[in-house]
């Protein structure tokens, strides 16, 4: 089993440390033209080509959103009590206690632990929190709404072309599907390298206070994705699932969020930093205990 983890684990690791020791040796990255490559072409073209793979039946879909529902919305109860019980700006906290990195770390995790179908059950929950992360995240952060926004994301096009296909039971052209096939592989590499750049470029601030919410943040999620998991009699690939895509750190997106409309920068910064080294520690219990089961 512990070669089996390390398996899973290496690939990920590898890929962010690639970013990590490129930004500390001072080598230029274009983390802004990267990131938009990913989120204009490469994203929507992974989501498209993965769901064109494996057949997900309108049915899975249905159940997957209704155990996303669940768990965001209980995760956002519970984060906003302790927010307010710890006397926390909700605008700075509360948007990063409830997105995770369903992205950059929890794709190459659930398609590396259960391969083909782990990544399209991965994938459609990276999906939903997209949508929810672009639309819910942005509100709380901002203060404002911006639908247009998220309405004109590429992100949430694709998945309305890609939920579109499964209720409709159509397939993709050959030639679309090998195009998109091609360029979605280069997401899930290029996302954890720029994750490393990000993390040896972010500047912490408010150590003590980040530390305490990145814990509470991975505890908060395998906690709520555990009781949805019990509560539904969820089981096999999808309980994985449910419970690695919970159990992310704070979602780089959340420090990009808070740079744009300045709402404690540094602090989320702490908290990304912080959620994903711990993370990389607690990783290994988690996976021995899905791979055990």
């Amino acid at each position: 089993m512990i070669a089996q983890i390390f398996s899973i684990l290496a690939p990920v690791l590898t890929c962010v440390l690639i970013g990590l020791v490129w930004v500390w040796r001072g080598r230029s990255y274009d983390t802004g033209m990267v990131s938009t490559l990913v989120m204009y072409i490469g994203a929507p073209c992974l989501i498209i080509a993965s769901l064109g793979k494996i057949t997900l039946s309108a049915e899975a879909l249905l159940e997957i959103a209704w155990l996303y529902a669940a768990v965001l919305m209980i995760t956002a109860l519970v984060a906003g009590l302790l927010i307010w019980w710890l006397r926390a700006p909700p605008r700075i906290y509360l948007s990063a206690m409830i997105f995770p990195n369903t992205g950059n770390l929890g794709l190459p995790l659930t398609m590396l632990a259960f391969g083909e179908q782990g990544l399209v059950l991965g994938l459609a929950w990276y999906m939903l929190n997209s949508i929810g992360h672009f639309s819910v995240g942005v509100v709380l952060v901002s203060g404002k709404s911006l639908w247009r926004e998220l309405l004109t994301n590429p992100v949430v096009i694709s998945i309305f072309i890609a939920v579109a296909l499964v209720v409709t039971e159509l397939s993709l052209p050959v030639w679309v599907f090998n195009t998109t096939d091609l360029i979605g592989a280069i997401t899930i590499p290029m996302m954890l390298i720029t994750l490393g750049v990000s993390l040896g470029q972010l500047k912490i601030g408010g150590l003590r206070r980040a530390t305490l919410f990145a814990l509470l943040r991975l505890l908060l999620g395998f906690a709520v994705g555990f009781a949805v998991c019990e509560a539904f009699a969820i089981e096999g690939v999808l309980r994985g699932v449910v419970l690695i895509q919970s159990s992310m750190p704070v979602a780089v997106f959340n420090y990009l969020f808070a740079v744009r409309y300045r709402q404690g920068e540094q602090e989320v910064a702490g908290m990304v930093v912080m959620s994903t080294a711990l993370a990389f520690a607690l990783l290994p219990l988690l996976l021995g205990y899905l791979l055990a089961g």
